[in-house]
């Protein structure tokens, strides 16, 4: 029946039609402002400073990034992990954020609670709001072993038992010992979780679906990948479970309140219960009075029709990344010349909501290596950051790997590029654009500016750097506004020559092959 429900919201949509759009009721850098506001991953995936904690550098580097222009930091998973090194993905208790002495140790990898709220509050200063990734999907590192009733299934088909129910031994005991009670007192076991992956007795690994007692089996409200995709790692936790959803909500309400945090990434969205996560949203705000809440979601499909009943169904209180654009990208990157730029934002979230979508280029998870590896080559890498940074829709998110000097993922072009693009973000990307997407490997655009900022032109490349000749498939006739009439436009990333504006507002815009230009107004015009 619940199922039957989903469905008939889902039809529902198309009938009463969407919420507004969420970012336009977010708080996504401080209010009093008019500059753009741009938000910052502040982490790779293996991310470690060789001289301070990663929270101490985060501190370090806060001005920095209030002068590019950064307004939110997304930070890495706070809790406390299953090992010492743990990302923070591989969550253990949630409640410790680098205070008590669990799994050997009191800092988790990014550095003690103190540290962490040090570092939001000098962001606060500066004008940075700060986002907890949240990690509430599963829990990992368990203290004891239990014995209960599981069955088998299919890893392929999770709706697929493969025997009959029987005993097995699981790692689902959290006592949390080091912690002692405090912020919360609730100790979890096999009752608030759907299921695992590890039977103890038999040594065997599989998907095992917790069974006897109050289970109720998978979630219905989950992606229909692999069947049911509400199992994805560790101990899969079972939000409709009253004491699950209590000490969750009240987790969601602490932490904002103690680090002075101002919103969430949610992690691994399509395969939790899409009810809990409408009532955790709706609790926090309501328990902080943040009526503005930030919050992100990441459901990880290139398929924009998937993302689409999940929009509905948050009612305006999530954002998501365009996980569709961020393949684009890597498409384009892949196909070098052979890709027509003039549809990279085909069936796109930025095309199809823009106030729904967080653009990106590359973050943690797409990094070589990872699970949904898909790195965007260094030959579109700033052609795409020009793309999400300077056109005006969506909100963007830039990418620590691609800015900072790290042994991962690391180009120093790619950095000292981006730098410029972020600082014509902050000076220039605003008012009304107009695009010039005529050239398959040459397309342009046009921010006219406002009453506060200039505007600036700008033109993206993708054509094989010395295979194309300097000839009108690489220029790009463009009207840059009555403004500027009679003036000339030079290179704000470091190319050489002007460009002269006629008395009509317009001038030809040459582009280098596989390169990004951004055109500003030359002082004095």
């Amino acid at each position: 029946m619940e199922h039957v429900n989903w469905f008939l919201d889902w039809i529902w949509a198309h009938v009463q039609g969407y919420p507004p759009p969420a970012l336009q009721g977010m708080r996504l850098g401080p209010p009093q402002s008019t500059d753009n506001t741009l938000m910052m991953q502040l982490f790779t995936w293996d991310a470690k400073h060789p001289e301070m904690s990663w929270w101490k550098h985060f501190e370090h580097e806060v001005p920095r990034l209030a002068q590019l222009g950064v307004t939110q930091v997304w930070l890495p998973p706070p809790n406390k992990a299953m090992t010492r090194n743990g990302q923070g993905y591989d969550a253990y208790d949630l409640w410790d954020i680098g205070e008590f002495n669990q799994k050997n140790t009191i800092p988790t990898r990014w550095g003690t609670k103190e540290e962490l709220e040090q570092a939001i509050a000098t962001a606060k200063e500066h004008g940075i709001d700060t986002l907890i990734d949240v990690v509430l999907n599963h829990k990992m590192g368990a203290d004891r072993m239990e014995t209960f009733q599981a069955i088998p299934v299919d890893p392929q088909n999770r709706l697929r038992d493969l025997t009959a129910p029987r005993e097995i031994d699981g790692w689902t005991a959290f006592d949390f010992p080091g912690r002692n009670n405090e912020y919360s007192s609730m100790k979890w076991n096999q009752e608030h979780f759907t299921g695992l992956d590890w039977d103890a007795r038999t040594k065997l690994k599989g998907v095992y679906r917790i069974v006897g007692g109050t289970h109720k089996g998978w979630s219905k409200f989950v992606d229909s990948e692999l069947g049911n995709y509400d199992y994805l790692l560790g101990i899969d936790i079972d939000h409709r479970h009253h004491d699950v959803r209590q000490d969750l909500f009240n987790w969601g309400e602490w932490i904002l309140k103690m680090t002075g945090a101002a919103g969430f990434r949610l992690d691994a969205i399509k395969h939790m219960d899409r009810y809990f996560l409408l009532d955790f949203l709706k609790h926090v705000r309501k328990a902080t009075g943040r009526s503005d809440l930030f919050a992100v979601a990441e459901y990880w499909s290139a398929n924009l029709r998937l993302i689409k009943p999940y929009i509905y169904a948050f009612q305006g209180l999530v954002t998501f990344f365009d996980v569709p654009l961020h393949y684009n990208f890597h498409n384009a990157s892949k196909a070098g010349a052979r890709y027509d730029l003039r549809t990279i934002f085909n069936n796109t979230l930025l095309s199809y909501r823009p106030g729904d979508a967080v653009t990106f280029v590359d973050n943690h998870d797409t990094q070589v290596g990872q699970s949904l590896e898909s790195w965007v080559g260094s030959n579109l890498k700033l052609q795409a950051y020009a793309l999400i940074l300077l056109r005006g829709e969506g909100h963007p998110c830039v990418f620590y790997g691609d800015l900072y000097p790290n042994e991962e993922c690391y180009d120093k072009q790619t950095a000292d590029g981006l730098t410029h693009l972020m600082e014509a973000r902050k000076k220039y990307g605003y008012g009304e654009r107009v695009d010039y997407f005529q050239s398959r490997n040459c397309i342009g655009f046009v921010r006219m500016g406002d009453k506060s900022h200039p505007g600036c032109a700008v033109v993206v490349s993708n054509a094989e750097p010395g295979n194309v000749q300097r000839s009108s498939t690489h220029k790009v006739r463009m009207n840059v506004g009555p403004g500027h009439n009679g003036s000339s436009f030079h290179s704000y990333m470091g190319s050489s020559g002007h460009v002269g504006i006629s008395s009509d507002g317009w001038g030809e815009f040459t582009c280098l092959p596989g390169h990004v230009d951004v055109w500003i107004q030359d002082s004095g015009n």
